[in-house]
């Protein structure tokens, strides 16, 4: 039972040793049974020898190409943007007692949006109104007393100047004796007393002056009370500040607004904004009033203007916000849509290659390969525009035999044998 395996495993290490070890021998044994070829033979199936005296060009089409003036772009990934939103809220408080408005209509600038209830407020602006000539007639009364005054305080320094006379007197006879020193006294109190008159009359002018402008300033106040009046009667209307469309039902009938609480929003899409941002590479490439077009995912494509260019960027991305301004009558743009930007920049010479054509050289670089002299040289580019009917591409001169077969199989260099295509119509 054991006898066999070990037979098996004998002949299996022998088998190995001759294949390892002695492996020429066996060869050599084996070719010993076969049919030797003749030496016709072997001439007759041999390759012919190469010819060592011609020149091992490598064949490669060319493409004879002239660089071509085209419009660059700058494309951005945006969205749709109203051109103006705005939630509209009451200033007042009171009962709404106006039907509302649902959303999805229609409104014009300076249509009643809200009506509120106005309650006691034309009662408020008839009372401040019926104040007004009271506040008026008492004008002309308080200047009457303006001369009543003025004549006091002439008086009164007409008695002062008589004091001074009869004090001047006695001090002259008092001087020569003829005058007591209580008569003296007597005039100087009568002096002083004078003096104080006019003082006197003197606040009184002022009183009077300022009883007019007190007068004055209560016309003022009522005036002020009565357009305070007005104004929140006025308010009690809640107007559109612009045209647009209701993207929110307005209050409802009977419900209270109190200061601040909304009436409805507002959205005006007609023209309608195209927002994107534009990296700081291309920014320089983007100036106000240039042509842009979009294509939105709705597959329409619409035109317009650039409107705003931001100076500041974004502090997280590092790019500019771009506005583009574009026609909405039919208001079919909504706002939040996606949309690819496409605005005009200044137009560049290209060439307008195959992509296949494009290779990348042992740094990685992209660009092509040129025939130059019957040998081949890359050249770096930079992609401008990728269309259908290829790549424009930058970086190349004026006229240049661009290598669209064979390019990858060649290195700089390398003789090549040219054949040129003939380039697109």
């Amino acid at each position: 039972m054991r006898l066999f395996p070990i037979v098996i495993a004998v002949i299996v290490a022998t088998v190995l040793y001759l294949l390892v070890f002695e492996r020429d021998r066996l060869l050599d044994f084996a070719a010993s049974d076969s049919e030797v070829p003749s030496v016709e033979e072997i001439a007759e199936t041999a390759p012919p020898a190469p010819d060592t005296s011609a020149t091992r060009a490598v064949h490669v089409v060319a493409l004879q190409s002239k660089a071509s003036q085209i419009d660059s772009a700058v494309i951005l990934r945006g969205r749709t943007e109203a051109a103006r939103q705005i939630e509209v809220r009451a200033e007042t408080s009171g009962l709404v007692q106006s039907e509302p408005l649902r959303k999805g209509a229609t409104v014009e600038q300076g249509q009643i949006m809200c009506e509120i209830d106005p309650g006691t407020r034309l009662s408020a602006l008839a009372e401040a109104e019926a104040r007004i000539p009271e506040a008026r007639a008492r004008i002309p009364e308080a200047a009457a007393r303006v001369p009543e005054a003025e004549g006091r305080l002439a008086e009164a320094e007409a008695r002062l100047e008589e004091a001074m006379i009869n004090d001047n007197a006695a001090r002259s006879l008092a001087q020569d004796g003829f005058a007591s020193d209580t008569r003296v006294a007597s005039t100087r109190a009568a002096v002083s007393a004078a003096r104080a008159g006019v003082d006197a009359a003197k606040a009184g002018v002022e009183s009077a002056k300022a009883g007019i402008k007190a007068s004055q300033a209560g016309v003022q106040s009522v005036e002020a009370s009565v357009a305070t009046a007005r104004n929140e009667i006025e308010r009690l209307d809640i107007r559109a500040p612009f045209a647009g469309l209701l993207e929110t039902d307005t209050a409802e009938l009977g419900a209270l607004l109190q200061p601040g609480a909304a009436c409805g929003t507002i959205v005006q899409l007609d023209p309608i904004k195209l927002v994107g941002f534009v990296p700081e590479t291309e920014v320089s490439k983007v100036t106000l009033g240039t042509m842009a077009g979009a294509r939105l995912v709705s597959g329409r494509e619409v035109a317009g203007r650039v409107t705003f260019l931001s100076r500041s960027s974004d502090p997280e991305t590092r790019t500019f916000r771009v506005e583009v301004q574009v026609p909405n009558e039919d208001l079919s743009i909504r706002d939040g849509q996606t949309a690819e930007i496409v605005i005009s920049a200044a137009g560049k010479s290209a060439h307008l290659v195959p992509g296949s054509a494009l290779t990348l050289n042992n740094d990685g670089a992209l660009g092509v390969r040129l025939a130059v002299d019957g040998k081949a040289r890359f050249a770096p580019v930079t992609i401008l525009r990728d269309t259908v009917d290829g790549v424009w591409v930058d970086g190349l001169e004026e006229q240049a035999d661009i290598i669209v077969t064979g390019q990858e199989y060649v290195v700089d260099g390398v003789d090549i044998e040219v054949t040129f295509k003939e380039a697109a119509g």
